[in-house]
């Protein structure tokens, strides 16, 4: 790719400024400087930061800017700055997890994944803006296309940040739709890794089946760099495990050595999503002629949002036992009412929803002998007015609920202009191939069809 003098620092991919840091076009002070600036002059109405220490990343620039001088060792993230949701526990930052029972918390250590963020050399920026508890309860964040719009949640600051430019990259979780609905909303790409494959040790823990920690960038490219940076095994999360690292860059950067065949998935949630989106999600497919097939799941997968939610409510009553038991009477109603619901959970009624991910996930495998990937919206249709609401994560709960990769395009637009994402889902375990054919989506809609 040519370098583009005429971009300013914070216009940069995350791609780009890394190759300008290495070959010294650019500082990390610099580039900060450039974010703090643009911070500045956006976040009055965006508000996506909920910690933001201007020295605090200006010092750890200036330690990247002296390591690479010095001829050191640097990682492949040297000097970029990257935003954190706020339930990361970070040193040197609070982590209060969008809640008021939190209040100055100040963690001792770093997650594993802020740990590894600054063993590749990145800036850690600030800590982005989460719902309560990561869950419902809307944080401060506004749409950064308009502030009269939800920017989606929980990871509402993460995926904002990155979309009015404040930081090339940032990172989030999800545990029903909370990285892939806030990138769609706010038109950036989001990914959701398979289940397991970065570690949630010191990330707050709301349900060890679905919590997925995922990653916020402008390009396809952008969150392969990131997510393979994160990608390790860590004792300290049992889902994790012992094999070699991805290779999510290289592979995402290559061309597909056969068209990829692509499956159109309505999902048993179809009549949720708009007119507006239903109609460009049957042009998307018709525009993929042969390469496309509507494919339709069968009965079973029907009950996988109920199964969801029946494990994410009982997960939530038994992680968030202790806030709930301290300080109840400051919760938001609308995450009581999730945690009383789980209270009351049989015990049968939650091990049959976890059995049956299994279940669903063999008929995965079998459609993915035929498909590289799954499209599907990302969301209903572009963010709702209103602040009072994150949205409906109804098209993310099913791909949550069985741990398979996703990844979130802004490709299309609704009706009020703002963005709606276009989502693909792989085959667990097959993240590069799913980056890789993401890639090639994004490119071929972009030439008007040409392989």
């Amino acid at each position: 790719m040519p370098r583009d003098d005429t971009m300013t620092p914070t216009e940069l991919s995350a791609t780009e400024a890394v190759r300008q840091l290495r070959d010294g076009d650019i500082t990390s002070e610099a580039l900060v400087t450039a974010c703090l600036e643009r911070i500045d002059e956006v976040d009055g109405d965006v508000q996506a930061w909920a910690h933001l220490d201007p020295e605090f990343a200006l010092a750890q620039a200036r330690e990247r800017d002296t390591a690479r001088q010095s001829g050191l060792s640097c990682g492949p993230l040297n000097g970029l700055p990257v935003g954190v949701k706020d339930i990361f526990d970070t040193v040197g930052l609070p982590t209060e997890n969008g809640t008021v029972l939190d209040s100055g918390r100040q963690p001792v250590t770093d997650c594993k994944v802020v740990a590894l963020l600054r063993e590749a050399g990145a800036v850690i920026m600030g800590k982005t803006v989460t719902t309560e508890l990561a869950v419902y309860a809307p944080g401060k964040t506004r749409n950064p296309h308009n502030p009269d719009h939800t920017p989606g949640g929980s990871s509402s600051g993460s995926a904002a940040a990155v979309a009015a430019h404040m930081v090339p990259l940032a990172v989030g979780t999800q545990t029903n739709g909370s990285v892939i609905r806030p990138a769609s909303y706010c038109g950036v790409y989001g990914f959701k890794p398979t289940h397991g494959l970065i570690s949630r040790h010191g990330v707050l823990l709301l349900s060890r089946p679905l919590d997925t920690v995922g990653v916020f960038a402008r390009s396809v490219e952008d969150v392969a760099l990131i997510a393979e940076v994160l990608a390790a095994y860590d004792p300290g999360d049992p889902d994790t495990s012992p094999r070699a690292r991805p290779h999510l860059a290289e592979t995402a950067a290559g061309d597909p050595p056969l068209t990829p065949r692509i499956a159109f998935v309505k999902s048993p949630v179809w009549d949720e999503a708009g007119k507006e989106t239903q109609a460009a999600f049957t042009e998307l497919a018709e525009f993929l002629g042969d390469d496309c097939d509507e494919f339709t799941l069968p009965g079973p997968f029907e009950h996988a949002t109920d199964w969801h939610r029946t494990i994410m409510h009982a997960d939530l009553a038994k992680t968030l036992a202790a806030y709930y038991e301290r300080g109840k009477d400051q919760l938001s109603e609308v995450l009581r009412e999730k945690i009383e619901e789980g209270q009351k959970t049989l015990a049968v009624d939650y091990n049959r929803a976890v059995d049956w991910r299994e279940v669903l996930n063999s008929g995965l495998d079998q459609l993915f002998e035929r498909y590289d990937a799954i499209i599907t919206p990302a969301t209903t249709g572009e963010a709702p007015a209103g602040l009072d609401s994150t949205g409906n994560p109804a098209f993310c709960a099913l791909w949550t609920y069985c741990g398979t990769p996703a990844v979130t395009l802004p490709l299309m637009e609704g009706p009020n202009g703002l963005p709606v994402g276009v989502q693909l889902i792989g085959p667990r375990g097959d993240d590069a191939r799913l980056l890789r054919t993401a890639r090639w989506l994004a490119g071929r809609v972009a030439d008007g069809g040409g392989n």
